[in-house]
């Protein structure tokens, strides 16, 4: 035999209480309306209000029981709190709230899974980007300890690849400490005023060398004789346009080009772009590839080198600024990061 339902079982109680008053105030009614047939009216107030007072001490009993359990198991509430308050009969006010937090729930578990999915990416990426470098390193020690130590020639060049091995884990170990920093908020700007125009000026000479090697072309899109002046950290400006440069030469094509312009965005604000017509990112990647380590070629890309970092750093140099990144891109035909700054004014 099937259980009785809790609202069955509610409703027969109540109703045994109510029988059970009625029985008692019919036979006092019996007694006295032999005498007196006043009381006919007094016996159905008194009744009405009795009814009302049990019926509604029933169901508040019914609902506190079953809000209060579900309210102490979800952790909604402190378990003392539901008894400072009324409770209510709205039965639809109640299925709203907690429709709405089994919603918000949900939504928080989601969340949680997104993040523990990019904690368990980011922890690969970095073990991954850490190994590489550290492997070479003890490789061409331990051939040294292991007798190489003696060959001038050998020494030498596996001394140098060393080096460089460890001054690639220095780069990233630097580069995670500028971003934890950017984040814990512990990094200041040095806020001046500048001619932007002069600076990318200053960063295409640094890096004409490397780009001559592809044979990619750094240029603005129109002459700009006259200093465009902006209120920004140079330092970080300049590692900004540095970090988006390298990427466009890193992923041009051969003989490409690099262009950046300066235009004006609003009254206060101008936004440069750098444009370049390399391979593109495909618009499934455009969402993650400002996160750390993250890398759209998972296998070329790191034979170009860098750290993995250098967009993730960008993006924080640009909102430590509390100004915006943009990119644009489309698969095959090339890419364009562009930012705000401030204008001098």
């Amino acid at each position: 035999m099937q259980k009785i339902k809790k609202t069955y079982k509610f409703a027969i109680k109540t109703a045994c209480y109510i029988s059970i008053v009625l029985t008692l105030f019919l036979s006092v009614f019996l007694y006295v309306i032999e005498k007196l047939n006043v009381y006919v009216l007094l016996f159905g107030i008194l009744c009405y209000i009795i009814c009302f007072f049990i019926i509604q001490y029933r169901v508040e009993r019914f609902i506190y029981r079953r809000v209060k359990k579900i309210y102490d198991d979800l952790t909604l509430l402190e378990s003392t709190s539901l008894t400072k308050q009324p409770i209510t009969t709205d039965m639809a006010t109640l299925t709203k709230e907690i429709d709405k937090y089994a919603k918000d729930k949900k939504l928080e578990i989601e969340t949680l899974k997104i993040r523990e999915e990019y904690r368990k990416e980011f922890i690969g990426n970095v073990s991954h980007e850490l190994k590489t470098p550290l492997f070479t390193v003890q490789g061409y020690l331990l051939t040294l300890i292991d007798g190489a130590i003696h060959d001038e020639k050998i020494r030498e060049k596996y001394l140098n690849r060393a080096n460089k091995g460890v001054e690639r884990l220095i780069y990233i170990v630097k580069d995670l400490d500028m971003i934890t920093k950017f984040e814990a908020g512990d990094l200041r700007l040095n806020i001046t005023s500048f001619d932007i125009v002069e600076l990318i000026k200053s960063v295409f000479d640094l890096l004409e060398m490397k780009a001559s090697k592809k044979k990619i072309t750094l240029t603005f899109d129109v002459n700009y004789n006259k200093p465009i002046l902006v209120n920004a950290d140079i330092e970080r400006i300049q590692q900004v346009l540095t970090n988006l440069i390298v990427n466009s030469i890193k992923y041009g094509r051969e003989k490409g080009t690099t262009e950046i312009s300066i235009e004006n965005l609003i009254k206060n604000k101008v936004i440069v772009r750098i444009t370049d017509n390399g391979e593109g990112i495909d618009k499934a990647n455009l969402a993650r590839v400002f996160e750390r380590f993250y890398r759209v070629d998972k296998s070329g890309s790191r034979k170009e080198g860098g750290s993995g970092l250098g967009l993730s750093i960008v993006k924080h140099i640009i909102e430590a600024h509390d100004e915006k990144i943009y990119i644009e891109s489309e698969y095959g035909v090339g890419s364009e990061f562009s930012f705000s700054l401030e204008k001098t004014e």
